[in-house]
This record gives structure tokens, C-alpha cells and sequence, in this order.
């Protein structure tokens, strides 16, 4: 049996305005077949797998356990208090699969796109057989063009009829370098997929990267579990080096293997890496959402809550979002993150939340606001509860819109139907709960010198947090 290893790390900055780091690409629906997320757990449905372990940042636990839900699938949550690259975070994978027994675990990034299934199975299959014997196999991509953006992996002699011996890891290649290797069909791209022996990575590591390895062990001795989630030692962690799996292990093993794959793969790196991989009309133009487009060829258009209209225009990206619109000339989407990095600088929140902010409960979105009042729309899920919470600086006044809510205001708990409100001053205890079967719609208008997320005081919260 195989487990899978799903890294759903990383901000995905290249996608923005539509990925931002509270809420990065991975989770995100890009072709209208599910999030990147759940279409990887759905591609394993061919495959005999054991119960995933998804790897992801403490701030995306609850997104992770929501698009979790929607699949009525279960997964081990394993949250990384900071980021430390591939190679910690397989070793911390493999360490707990081997709690229950020493099986080959499949590292899968969460944000890619596989086109064709059967052939991701089958070449899966292929490499089970290696992997089995001790060999660390990873998936080279039978390349479709002389791409400069990715890694290679050089093949060497013949394993067996489904592998071939890893000859050599390759840098992102220039323009030239990337045709011979393209027209030498020696070279494919590097995936970053690997199946192989828990235990054998273990070993490889260890000898390797000792350091990464006693970090992990270090890290994992003092675990906490919340349900699903599995928290490290935050301190232990922090103290383990960054490195890639490539760098630390593949690299170095004398077990590499790699098996082909040709299955309609890409890692939507780029805006224009998403119009690649999308259906296209006559013109050449990808549309989502609503637009009305005339004489424009060869351009992403991705609306959001507002009509796009466009004339004349070719090569262009477009996308739309709540708060921030993005115009890029199609061949220059890489510098997108330049963009992300000035918003950094510049301290603004663009680069980090959308307008409409997802939290466990349900979601709000802030619709309007100004040097005193702050208004937001919220919705919450059938079932679900706010935090038991006083602010030192706001007052609020809550208006529901649709369904019923249960509110608890200082000592009174009582309900508030559609129509109805409630006031909330400053410094006296509340929540808010949805009893209904239905989501739950209202209006909060806060008001008050300081209107910010760090005004919240909690003292009870069903989802752990702080």
C-alpha cells in the first residue's frame, strides 16, 4: 500500500491577485473542476493508498480541513509552525507513517495540474516495483517545448523497462541549453514527485543530512494532536535547516531512479501557465467569469464580482478580484511577485488576505469602511460559532440578514431573526452562533478608533485558536 504525502506549503505569489499567502493557490479553483488540493486527493482514486498525510502552514489548518470536508474524506494534518523546505518536511512525514508500518509514501505537491489520470496512475504503478526494492524514484515529465522555468533530471542507463537510472540534476537551462535538451530526449523536467520506502528516505537522510534528520526527530518528540492536526515542536523546528529534497538527498544517493510521465502535467507556475492549460475560444482567449470581449486574441481573462469588457487587446492578463485588479502584458507574468514584493514594503494587506477573508466558521467580507467605522458581511455555516470574544477599542452592531442567529451579549443569550439586530459595546463578552440549517447572513458595522483583527480578546474557541 502507498501513502500519499501531499505538500500543500508555499504562498504561491505568482498567482496574485487571485493567490495570497492567507490563502495561496493550492486552494484555490482555477479551471472550475475543484481546488488544486482536492483535485490531488481525487487523482489518487485509482491507486491503493492509506489515509494521506497532508503537510501544510499552521494559518491554512482550517482551509485544509474544510476542502477536506466537502471531499467526505479524511487525512493526518501535520502543521508546520514555519517553513523549512521539502526535505524536513518529508522526513517529518516519514517518521509518522512509520508509527504504523514502513510504507512507501508518493510526495505530491498540492498545486499541480495532471491532465490525464490514467497515465499518473500508470506511471505510479511502474515505479512501484522500484521503489519496493530500495530505489528513491522520481517522475520526470517528458517535456512538450525547450521550457527555461523548470529543473531537469538527466537520465543514465536503464533500470528496468519503466526507469532509468538518474544521471544528473540540472539547473533552470537558457533558451539553447533547454532545446538540445528537448531535441536529445535524455532530459525531462524536474516534477519535485518522488515514491520510495519511508524507511529509505530515512536512512538517505540520515546519512546525508544528519542535521535535517536529528532536527526533525527533535521536532516530532514533543507533538501535540488536535483532531486531525498534528502540531510539531515549534522551537525544535525552527532550528532545522531549509533545504530541498533534491539538494539534501536526491542528489547525493546512489538509489535515484527516475520513471517518465507524460500526462498533460504543469505547475500553473504563472498566469500564463494557467491560459497554457485552460480551454481556449477561436481567438485563442481563456474567459472566466463575466466579460464581454471584443478584437481581443490571446489573453487570460479572469473575472470576479464585475463585468470585464475589453477591445483591441492581445497578450494580455487580466484578473479581477474584490480589492486589487492585475493587467499584465502575457509574456511578463513571472514579475508578478515583484509586485507582491513592493506591497510587502509598502506594508499593505493585499499581498496577504483577500477582501473576503475565510475562517472556519463560515467567511466575512469588507465591504466598506472608513477613518471610524468598519462594515462587513458575514456568513456563517450551519452549526458553527464564533469565539467567545470582548474588544477594547470597538463597539458593534450586528443586523441579520438571513437565518437566525443565536448571540451572546455580556450575561443574556438570546436569538436574532432576520430583520432584527443587536448592539454590542465596547468591553463586554460575546459570540455568535448559527443553530439553523441554513448559512447564516448578517451585517456588522463596527465602530471606534482602531478597527483591526488584534483587537480580539479570546476566551473559548472551538478551533483552538489563540
Amino acid at each position: 500500500m502507498i501513502t500519499p504525502v501531499i505538500m500543500a506549503g508555499g504562498s504561491g505569489s505568482r498567482l496574485w491577485p487571485l493567490s495570497r499567502s492567507l490563502y495561496p493557490k493550492q486552494f484555490l479553483n482555477l479551471n472550475g473542476h475543484g481546488t488544486m488540493l482536492q483535485q490531488t486527493l481525487q487523482r489518487l482514486s485509482g491507486l491503493l493508498v492509506e489515509t494521506p498525510v497532508i503537510i501544510c502552514n499552521e494559518e491554512h489548518r482550517f482551509i485544509v480541513a474544510e476542502q477536506l470536508r466537502e471531499l467526505n474524506q479524511t487525512a493526518s494534518i501535520l502543521l508546520e509552525p514555519v517553513g523549512r523546505n521539502t526535505a524536513p518536511a518529508i522526513a517529518l512525514a516519514s517518521k509518522i507513517v512509520m508509527e504504523t508500518k514502513d510504507s512507501l509514501i508518493l510526495i505530491l505537491a498540492a498545486d499541480h495540474v495532471i491532465k490525464n489520470k490514467a497515465a499518473f496512475v500508470d506511471a505510479v504503478e511502474k515505479a512501484i516495483s522500484l521503489a519496493e526494492t530500495g530505489k528513491l524514484v522520481t517522475f520526470g515529465i517528458v517535456p512538450t517545448e525547450a521550457h527555461t522555468g523548470y529543473g531537469y533530471i538527466k537520465r543514465g542507463e536503464a533500470v528496468d523497462d519503466n526507469g532509468y537510472q538518474v544521471n544528473a540534476f540540472v539547473e533552470k537551462p537558457n533558451a539553447v541549453i533547454a532545446k538540445k535538451y528537448l531535441e536529445g530526449k535524455e532530459h525531462y523536467w524536474n516534477s519535485g514527485m518522488f515514491l520510495m520506502k519511508a524507511s529509505r528516505y530515512l536512512e538517505e537522510l540520515n546519512q546525508f543530512r544528519p542535521d535535517i534528520y536529528q532536527a526533525c526527530k527533535c521536532a516530532l518528540a514533543n507533538t501535540s494532536k488536535d483532531e486531525d492536526f498534528i502540531r510539531l515542536d515549534k522551537d525544535a523546528f525552527e532550528k532545522c535547516p531549509d533545504e530541498s529534497v533534491d539538494y539534501a538527498v536526491m542528489e547525493k544517493t546512489a538509489d535515484a531512479v527516475v520513471v517518465p510521465l507524460n500526462a498533460g502535467w504543469s505547475d500553473i507556475g504563472s498566469w500564463s501557465a494557467l491560459w497554457d492549460v485552460n480551454d481556449k475560444d477561436a481567438d485563442g482567449n481563456t474567459v472566466i467569469g463575466d466579460s464581454i470581449i471584443h478584437e481581443t486574441t490571446n489573453s487570460l481573462i479572469q473575472g470576479g464580482d464585475r463585468l470585464i469588457t475589453t477591445v483591441g487587446v492581445d497578450n494580455l492578463v487580466i484578473v479581477d478580484t474584490k480589492d486589487a485588479l492585475l493587467i499584465a502584458c502575457k509574456d511578463k507574468v513571472q514579475d508578478v511577485k515583484k509586485i507582491v514584493e513592493q506591497l510587502k514594503v509598502k506594508g499593505r494587506d493585499e499581498y496577504k488576505n483577500h477582501r473576503e477573508v475565510y475562517r472556519p466558521w463560515g467567511k466575512y467580507d469588507s465591504i466598506d469602511n472608513g477613518k471610524r467605522y468598519q462594515v462587513k458581511r458575514i456568513t456563517v455555516k450551519p452549526g458553527e460559532k464564533l469565539s467567545l470574544q470582548m474588544h477594547h477599542h470597538r463597539a458593534e452592531h450586528w443586523i441579520v440578514v438571513s437565518g437566525t442567529a443565536k448571540v451572546t451579549n455580556g450575561d443574556k443569550t438570546f436569538l436574532v431573526t432576520e430583520n432584527e439586530s443587536t448592539y454590542i459595546p465596547i468591553g463586554v463578552v460575546h459570540s455568535l452562533e448559527n443553530p439553523g440549517q441554513l448559512p447564516l447572513e448578517m451585517i456588522e458595522v463596527q465602530s471606534c478608533s482602531y478597527l483591526g483583527e488584534y483587537d480580539i480578546v479570546r476566551f473559548d474557541d472551538r478551533y483552538g485558536r489563540v
